[in-house]
């Protein structure tokens, strides 16, 4: 707990009072709930979590954008109004410690857990440093307990989270990086580039989102595992999905199965009628985008998302790829190639509305594709695409396992002839790092 506080400390030391905060409010609640003698009292120490939490998420989070956002409404309608914004610090990685929490107490209401009897453990669980800023979003009932259990070194688990260290490092600073300089000059200045570099920016910015964030979430994975600590997978090689539901399934996946467990479930899930059916799966999509960030942009990337799944939601086709791509054989058929390749696409332009700064921007930088004003592609980063491709035929090998650089069982010197040549990509080819995409959120 002390190395995790000390860890978020060096952000901003002011903060830790409020994850502090957090944790004990929760801490309270979750002891409080077995001792109430009605299951009302029980749903009102759920509702005041839920208040507390959500509430300083909204504040630090949201407070300016729903002050923006009403303004322009009553502007709209004919009423002059100004406003005032706060200068408000976005507190790192307090999405995902206030669903941590959050599902803790859920958790402990459902009776799914058992109320934790040790507040150092409690509050070493919520800051867990190695995905305390940027997940995976952790679950009590996976990771608390083992904070309850003495471990014991094991020198295969450390060496396999060193592996995946690794891998989550080249995913960083290799390919991440390397994209974000060709994907930030398409979207800061759309106007400069030709529709080719624009279509080509668009596909850097999947590659960009996900070698940094999947790149994190290898490290922390990795680095957990040096401790003996076991996290969730967080993405399982979603860009080998075969439509918008697989690719879900796939991507950011601790998110995903909070929103369908805390949210989804909750609300009827499948077990209602169409059009109730067909509300959730907007409501999920809707506040998965807001959850991303105070803009507009989020909102309409989740309303998209919705768009895109609702038609496999009405033909029953949702659960149709819940298995690997071509789990018995080397290479994709044709039409699971075609699939692949028509999700990706789509989930790119989808995307769109993800990178830019407001939805005006993401209709014009669409519309200057389709525009086809030159195919020049002088700018175009060649290492980028190099490394882009080492990572996918990597990934395609290994994707029947849990991260991208399993080869534990490969001849020692495969093994170590792959260990050099990353670090040689990593050394020769590595940018300088920003901060992780996902810090903002």
């Amino acid at each position: 707990m002390a190395i995790s506080y000390f860890f978020y400390g060096c952000w901003d030391w002011r903060f830790l009072f409020l994850i502090s905060f957090s944790s004990l409010i929760d801490y309270q609640i979750g002891k409080s709930i077995p001792k109430a003698k009605s299951k009302k009292s029980k749903k009102i120490l759920v509702g005041i979590s839920l208040l507390m939490n959500l509430g300083l998420l909204g504040f630090f989070k949201y407070f300016n954008f729903f002050i923006e956002s009403f303004t322009d409404l009553f502007n709209l309608v004919g009423f002059k109004a100004d406003y005032v914004t706060l200068h408000i610090i976005l507190p790192v990685g307090i999405s995902f410690y206030t669903f941590q929490t959050l599902s803790y107490t859920i958790d402990v209401y459902r009776e799914k857990i058992e109320p934790s009897k040790s507040w150092i453990q409690f509050f070493a669980y919520v800051s867990f440093f190695p995905q305390l800023v940027a997940g995976p979003i952790e679950r009590a009932t996976n990771l608390l307990p083992q904070f309850q259990k003495k471990r014991t070194f094991s020198y295969d688990k450390a060496a396999d989270g060193m592996r995946q260290m690794l891998w989550g490092f080249f995913k960083k600073v290799v390919v991440a990086d390397n994209c974000a300089v060709f994907v930030d000059a398409a979207f800061d200045n759309p106007g400069a580039s030709s529709s080719g570099e624009l279509f080509i920016g668009m596909l850097f910015f999947a590659f960009q989102l996900y070698g940094d964030f999947a790149g994190y979430s290898d490290i922390a994975i990795g680095s957990a595992r040096l401790f003996g600590f076991d996290l969730k997978q967080n993405f399982a090689y979603p860009y080998f999905a075969r439509d918008i539901a697989e690719f879900y399934r796939r991507w950011h996946m601790s998110l995903t199965n909070w929103f369908k467990d805390y949210l989804y479930f909750p609300l009827g899930g499948s077990r209602v009628s169409l059009n109730k059916n067909i509300r959730n799966v907007f409501i999920i999509y809707l506040v998965s985008g807001f959850w991303h960030g105070a803009n507009w942009t989020f909102i309409f990337w989740g309303f998209l998302n919705a768009l895109y799944y609702v038609p496999l939601m009405l033909f029953k086709r949702n659960r149709k790829n819940l298995e690997i791509v071509a789990a018995n054989s080397y290479l994709p058929s044709l039409r699971e190639g075609y699939a692949i390749l028509e999700t990706f696409i789509v989930t790119c332009f989808i995307r769109v509305f993800f990178r830019a700064n407001t939805i005006e921007d993401a209709f014009l930088y669409i519309k200057r594709i389709f525009m086809f004003e030159g195919n020049s592609f002088d700018n175009l980063d060649k290492v980028s695409v190099f490394v882009i491709v080492f990572m996918l035929m990597v990934e395609w090998l290994n994707r029947r396992k849990e991260h991208g650089l399993s080869i534990a069982n490969q001849p020692l010197a495969l093994r170590w002839g792959t260990y050099f040549l990353i670090f040689g990509f990593i050394l020769f080819f590595g940018k300088a790092s920003d901060a992780f995409i996902y810090f903002q959120f």
